[in-house]
């Protein structure tokens, strides 16, 4: 991986750093949020049988987790062609 310049190295590891950090926002909204904070409210729905709120806090943050780790590899793969880094 090389990169033109420094400023385009730095260009790239920002975007890279504000990717990262907005999926793992993400996570954090659905894994503690939903899976925690907001149990009650969500506890009132019915998802497969199962209280929306435990369905999240067992199932559905591996689930998010597992989703954002593709939306990453997607958007490193465009950010890599973006910056002329790709293999």
């Amino acid at each position: 991986m090389a990169f033109k310049d420094n400023d385009q190295a730095k260009a790239y590891w920002a975007e890279n750093l504000s990717l990262v950090l907005k999926l793992l926002a993400v996570w954090f909204v659905v894994a503690y949020g939903c899976g925690i904070l907001f149990v009650d409210a969500l506890n009132e729905i019915r998802f497969f049988g199962f209280k929306l709120g435990f369905w999240f806090s067992q199932q559905g943050a591996i689930y998010t987790f597992v989703a954002l780790i593709f939306v990453y590899v997607r958007q490193m793969t465009a950010l890599d062609k973006k910056y002329g880094v790709d293999e």
